[in-house]
C-alpha cells in the first residue's frame, strides 16, 4: 500500500497543478501524512530546474503551516488522551519531565530532526505535547525546513540528475552535516 501511495505522489509531481499538490503533500507530511514532499520535489526540480527555488519555497511554507497543525495535535490531543493514561499508570510526572527536557533541548531537536529523513510530524506533535514555546517552534521549523528544501532544490538545480543518485545514497550524511552546522550556529548565538 505504501508503494502505491508513493507512486501516486510521483504522478502528482507531473500533474499540471503540481505546485498545489506539492503544497498539500508538504502540509500534510508535517502533521499526519507518511510520504515526505521530497518524493515530489526531486522530480519537479529535475523537470523544471528554473522553478527549483519556487518549489523549495512552497515546500518550506507549507511544511511550517502543516507543522502548526501537528503542534496543535500534540498540544490538544496529547493533553486529552495521553495525560490520563500516564496518570492511570502512575507516570503523571513523565509529562512534566518530557516538557522540561523539551524546553531545554527542543530548539536543537527541531533543527536537527527537521533536516533529517525522520518524519517531521514526530517533531511537530512532540513540540505540541511538550507545550514548547510556539514562537520558537515556528522560528526553528522555518529555519530547518527551509534549509532542507532549499539545499535539496539548489543541488538539483545546479547538478541535475547526477546529484539525485548522490543524494539518495548519502541523504543522511548531507542532512547530518547541515544539521550540525545549523545547531552549531544556533548554539554559538545563544552562548556567545
Amino acid at each position: 500500500m505504501l508503494f502505491a501511495l508513493y507512486q501516486w505522489i510521483l504522478r502528482l509531481a507531473a500533474h499540471r497543478l503540481a505546485g498545489l499538490w506539492l503544497a498539500v503533500v508538504s502540509f500534510a507530511e508535517s502533521s499526519f501524512f507518511p510520504i515526505p514532499p521530497d518524493a515530489m520535489l526531486v522530480p519537479m526540480c529535475l523537470a523544471r530546474p528554473e522553478r527549483a527555488w519556487r518549489y523549495a519555497a512552497i515546500c518550506t511554507v507549507s511544511s511550517v503551516l502543516g507543522g502548526i497543525l501537528g503542534y496543535a495535535i500534540g498540544y490538544y490531543l496529547f493533553e486529552a488522551l495521553a495525560q490520563p493514561i500516564l496518570a492511570a499508570y502512575g507516570h503523571a510526572e513523565a509529562l512534566q519531565s518530557f516538557r522540561g527536557w523539551f524546553a531545554r533541548w527542543g530548539a536543537a531537536v527541531i533543527l536537527i530532526k527537521g533536516l533529517t529523513p525522520i518524519p517531521f510530524k514526530i517533531v511537530t506533535i512532540g513540540a505540541g505535547a511538550a507545550a514548547f514555546d510556539p514562537w520558537m517552534f515556528l522560528l526553528t521549523a522555518a529555519i530547518t525546513r527551509g534549509a532542507r528544501f532549499f539545499l535539496l532544490a539548489g543541488l538539483l538545480r545546479r547538478y541535475g540528475a547526477p546529484i539525485r543518485v548522490f543524494i539518495e545514497k548519502r541523504l543522511t550524511l548531507i542532512t547530518t552535516v547541515a544539521a550540525v552546522a545549523i545547531v552549531s550556529g544556533f548554539l554559538a548565538l545563544r552562548f556567545v
